[in-house]
């Protein structure tokens, strides 16, 4: 969620939570979690860059995995076009939800932001366009004990906004990803956002990869 000055009148401010929170959280979580969004980008190019909030990833049926590692610890809410307290760790989010916000009570800023994405047994799936998949361990990388959302594939999420920070982000990324990377966001923008501004600057895919 962007935490700009809109979203913070709305819904609260976001604490400046970094990856080391993340993990000290997380600390003996017996499911896949990973950093995405921003910090993601920073931590593979290595150029800093400002953040609303931090990131993390998790498969969407662990769920009650995160719900139960964290009673006592933060209150969590699914966040899909209004706010629903989680209050147990059997509750439950619908279909359409994809991000789960967590903090420590009503009067404390918001701390991390959940992404739930799409993973069956060990392969991730792009939640616009089921035809898009790729091995759970090839999305993720890793760097100083923490993983992380692999750049082309970070950069597949954020590209249905195109906001300028993302244009911000490619940019940054483009000079150190590698040309298989660079093609696999090609090949998936083309087959996913066809008519999407950021293929004029990525490789041209092959047509036997948009078969």
């Amino acid at each position: 969620m962007p935490s700009d000055d809109k979203n913070v009148r709305l819904y609260g401010p976001w604490a400046g939570r970094r990856p080391q929170d993340a993990a000290a959280l997380l600390e003996d979580y017996p499911g896949p979690w990973w950093i995405a969004g921003g910090w993601a980008i920073e931590a593979f190019t290595g150029v800093p860059r400002p953040h609303g909030d931090l990131d993390i990833g998790i498969p969407r049926t662990d769920v009650p995995l995160l719900l139960a590692h964290l009673q006592g610890r933060l209150h969590v809410w699914a966040a899909a076009g209004s706010l629903t307290p989680l209050t147990t760790a059997a509750a439950t989010v619908a279909n359409g939800c994809g991000n789960l916000w967590l903090r420590a009570s009503g009067a404390d800023p918001w701390e991390y932001d959940v992404l739930l994405e799409h993973v069956e047994g060990s392969t991730w799936t792009y939640k616009r366009d089921p035809r898009i998949r790729r091995p759970l361990d090839e999305a993720l990388w890793r760097r100083d004990g923490l993983v992380y959302l692999r750049p082309e594939v970070q950069l597949l999420l954020k590209a249905v906004h195109t906001r300028e920070k993302d244009n911000r982000d490619l940019a940054s990324c483009l000079p150190v990803m590698d040309q298989t990377s660079k093609r696999w966001l090609a090949e998936t923008l083309s087959r996913a956002h066809p008519e999407h501004p950021w293929l004029r600057r990525l490789p041209a895919p092959r047509r036997e990869d948009l078969r």
